[in-house]
């Protein structure tokens, strides 16, 4: 299996220049020492998208995109890295010699692909099992009440696992993929999983099939819904997490909605598949929905693409465990900056049965009418039987402190705690205590799931060491001198950080720049153009020895807390208490030690 080596992509991105490249897709004007245009990647008046000939890099600062040539392309013609490298190579006459992979990779590579190619085919028979096979009548039976007919079930892809043991594992085989390959799938399982070489059964028996797709629209996972009222079994069985499926990391439907979900600047998350579907058909295309209940922080990164600016409305089941779901997503929502709206159902209801029995405009009136999350949740906490009492109001400012302390912006901050201790009848004073009490630890939420983190944002800290990393060359040694590794390799503000730091990448060298913006996902690749876009930072060797500090100062904390709650184990020896709180003093003069101001290094 081949690639393109790094030093080809280098001459690609040289023999391309950015400007003449996309000004071949759109018209480009000029604007100072830039070109402007309006974005094609979202829907906007007056042009955000900038071209950066100098440094050979695009950027939207209305959604969000950007990065080098060859991600320009990659995006606007929605082609994977190597197909848009060979689309420009040929634009340039560039020959491409490619290198070998590793055995290794090469192996892991095919793997992907066939398994890609295995849930494209399993998709098509379970649709063709629904469409045409009497055994599948019960199926048919049970969409079409849910107002589900054969026209939106062929734009879904819906399907039938037939009730058998092994209908999926006869058609896999005869479809030329192996035992292994089904297994390393998630539509088969094993009997034993200790034996990875003993009998496997489907996984899928007697279901309505849901596809469920990446952003491109690619089949990498299923779920399942039972069909007998009464059965035994669980009401929805899910694709196992796999090579090419991350639970935690994937948004059902936002293949077909991103679109609809950029144009309204806003993002409707429903509880469930059919919810999600019944309202797209009816026209209300904004709408996604986790796979589960809460939203993890991988999705909500997700999201924060589309939705740079805008705003997510949650839309769960009118019950304890919907208005517990709306809380349990706050956290990873608010960490991306996102405003959070709470649209309550009536009793009894949900999107799907409200848009059935209602009509649309019903739903979107509902929308329409969505609270604040603060509103909504203090609402909620005053219908409680103890909160005309005293001791029921600081029980419920607590409640409230908890949440008001993931605002990451200030102002909003400061706002929201004059309402609610207004609300309250509590002073703002005594409520900002309150919020100083909590920690830091987000609300409880769901499992993301396994694999390393994407990450797309730097707080402010990192931010600003990154932009001396990638603008000034004397700082940017230093700080590489430094154990910078020990001090912010495990902190997850500073992850991006630390891949432009191990990067091999000097500061106005375009070549290694736009080598290093290669290894990037989108969202990363985005963030880095727009740092480089800016302007190089007046004093750069003091802000990095001022950042470094404050990063040292954070893990010294981090560590001072760990200790602390190791302490407050039940039954902890005297020994190893006298060991914990030693440890602490010291750190505790470290820490004091780096709050004193030292002259920034020459």
């Amino acid at each position: 299996m081949a690639l393109i080596p790094p030093e080809t992509v280098d001459q690609i991105i040289a023999a391309n220049d950015i400007v003449e490249v996309i000004g071949g897709y759109f018209p480009l004007k000029r604007a100072g020492g830039m070109w402007k245009a309006l974005c094609p990647f979202h829907q906007e008046r007056t042009p955000s998208f900038s071209v950066n000939p100098q440094r050979q890099i695009f950027k939207c600062f209305g959604c969000g995109a950007g990065g080098s040539v060859i991600r320009f392309v990659m995006s606007y013609e929605n082609l994977d890295f190597v197909a848009a490298a060979k689309k420009l190579a040929e634009r340039a006459g560039i020959k491409l010699v490619e290198a070998e992979m590793s055995a290794e990779d090469t192996a892991r590579f095919s793997m992907r692909r066939r398994l890609l190619a295995l849930h494209a085919e399993a998709a098509e028979f379970f649709h063709a099992q629904l469409l045409k096979k009497p055994s599948a009548q019960v199926a048919r039976d049970y969409l079409k009440g849910r107002g589900i007919g054969g026209e939106i079930a062929k734009a879904w892809q819906l399907g039938y696992a037939p009730e058998a043991w092994d209908a999926m594992r006869d058609f896999a085989r005869g479809a030329g993929f192996s035992d292994e390959e089904l297994i390393a799938s998630g539509l088969a399982k094993l009997r034993d999983e200790e034996n990875p070489r003993g009998e496997f059964y489907d996984r899928f028996r007697g279901r309505v099939m849901f596809p469920i797709c990446n952003d491109n629209g690619e089949v990498i996972a299923f779920s399942g819904r039972v069909l007998e009222a009464e059965a035994k079994a669980a009401k929805y069985v899910n694709s196992p997490e796999t090579m090419i499926f991350t639970k935690g990391a994937v948004l059902f439907g936002l293949h077909k909605s991103k679109r609809a979900v950029i144009d309204k600047r806003s993002a409707i998350v429903c509880e469930g598949q059919l919810d999600l579907i019944t309202a797209f058909e009816s026209g209300v295309q904004n709408v996604i929905a986790p796979q589960g209940t809460a939203f993890t922080e991988k999705q909500a990164r997700i999201l924060k693409r589309f939705l740079p600016d805008g705003e997510v409305v949650l839309c769960f089941d009118a019950d304890a465990a919907g208005e517990k779901a709306a809380e349990r997503s706050l956290a990873s929502l608010l960490a991306e900056s996102l405003t959070v709206r709470v649209a309550e159902m009536p009793p009894g209801e949900d999107p799907d049965s409200m848009i059935r029995g209602k009509g649309p405009a019903a739903f979107v009136e509902r929308i329409a009418a969505a609270k604040d999350f603060f509103d909504f949740q203090l609402d909620r906490l005053a219908r409680g039987p103890d909160f005309a009492t005293p001791r029921g109001k600081m029980q419920a400012a607590r409640k409230m402190a908890e949440s008001i302390g993931l605002l990451g912006d200030a102002m909003l901050r400061e706002a929201v705690m004059n309402k609610v201790s207004m609300r309250l009848e509590i002073s703002m004073a005594e409520f900002a205590r309150l919020l100083k009490l909590k920690t830091a630890k987000p609300l409880e939420a769901e499992d993301p799931g396994t694999g390393e983190a994407e990450p797309a944002t730097l707080d402010a800290t990192a931010r600003l060491l990154a932009l001396v990393a990638l603008h000034d060359a004397a700082a940017r040694a230093w700080l590489l001198a430094e154990p910078w590794r020990r001090v912010f390799g495990d902190d997850p503000d500073a992850a991006l950080l630390v891949k432009i730091l191990a990067a091999d990448l000097q500061p106005g060298s375009q070549a290694s720049i736009h080598a290093f913006l290669t290894t990037l996902d989108a969202a990363e690749e985005a963030v880095v153009s727009g740092l480089l876009g800016e302007p190089p930072p007046a004093h750069a060797m003091t802000q990095a020895h001022d950042c470094w500090r404050d990063l040292e100062r954070r893990q010294i904390r981090r560590r001072i807390e760990a200790i602390q709650a190791r302490l407050r184990t039940p039954n902890l020896d005297f020994t190893e208490q006298s060991k914990l709180q030693k440890e602490i003093l010291d750190l505790q003069k470290r820490l004091t030690d780096v709050a004193r101001p030292l002259s920034p290094p020459l």
